[in-house]
């Protein structure tokens, strides 16, 4: 029996189909790469477009090399992406987008023409702030661009605990001050939010704060060592864009997430850099 005959005997069900829109990391622990890898373990169908390429570099004390993706190139894979899978392929099964990395204001800029044309039913926004070694002007400008003009465009919002600071303009040191700036981000953005404390709070759990506008609830789960994983942030909000896009609510897909995640970091993957990796594949 061929693979062309089997496949026609044994349909199966098309899978949800989920766009990332990131940099490229070249050690292959966190942004396209780490979303990737979510989207296939829980089972839809990734695309990614990338918006810069990130390496890092180890003679620099593992700073950031940040290579921006030329805005024209930016736009025709959105373009190619929407063609195929969006309203524009007259069978629009493409209603989910994760944002990752942007890296500049003229990319944001980008993304969000294509966010306001896409009619995207949900749109995780992963925040990413800061890139390591980045000049400081250009950071914040970038930042302030972030805010205004995709946080609004966000159903979901995955801030770490340094962003949930900067979008919320609160000190966090504790699980309250996690809470307060969750509601707050809700806010400023009417999207869910599940803010994440991880290793940064005291005590003896990796802690979340989801909110919703109704809900508000404590996610938990004993702390897998006390220093960050790469690609924690990533898989996270790429797991609730797959459990988003297979038809979860957003309190059931940031309850997924965290599961998906924690397994991850406790089967971490490391190498000769100075931080390890999650393994999406933990959870098997």
């Amino acid at each position: 029996m061929t693979f062309a005959s089997a496949a026609v005997q044994s349909p199966v069900s098309a899978p949800a189909v989920v766009l990332t829109i990131a940099g490229s990391e070249a050690t292959g622990g966190a942004g396209a790469q780490a979303d990737l890898k979510t989207f296939q373990e829980l089972g839809v169908f990734g695309i990614a477009n990338l918006t810069c390429i990130v390496s890092f570099d180890p003679s620099d004390n593992w700073n950031h090399r940040f290579v921006p993706v030329d805005q024209q190139v930016i736009a025709d894979q959105l373009e190619a992406t929407t063609a195929a899978y969006g309203p524009a392929s007259g069978r629009p099964v493409l209603d989910t987008v994760k944002i990752g990395m942007l890296g500049s204001p003229a990319t944001i800029s980008t993304v969000a023409a294509a966010l306001e044309a896409g009619r995207f039913r949900n749109v995780v926004l992963d925040p990413v702030l800061i890139c390591k070694g980045q000049e400081p002007g250009h950071a914040l400008d970038t930042d302030q661009a972030l805010k205004a003009q995709i946080l609004p465009l966000a159903t979901f919002v995955t801030p770490n605990h340094f962003e949930a600071e900067s979008l919320s303009g609160l000190a966090i040191t504790d699980i309250e001050s996690l809470k307060a700036s969750a509601i707050r981000i809700h806010e400023l953005s009417g999207a869910a939010v599940l803010a994440k404390g991880g290793v940064r709070l005291a005590g003896p759990d990796a802690v979340d704060v989801y909110y919703d506008g109704e809900t508000l609830e404590v996610l938990s789960a004993p702390k897998v060592g006390e220093v960050a994983v790469s690609g924690a942030g990533c898989s996270l909000a790429a797991a609730v864009t797959a459990e988003l896009a297979k038809g979860a609510t957003p309190l059931e897909a940031a309850r997924s997430a965290k599961v998906f995640v924690t397994a991850g970091i406790r089967n971490r993957v490391a190498s000769g850099a100075p931080f390890d990796a999650l393994w999406q594949g933990g959870p098997r």
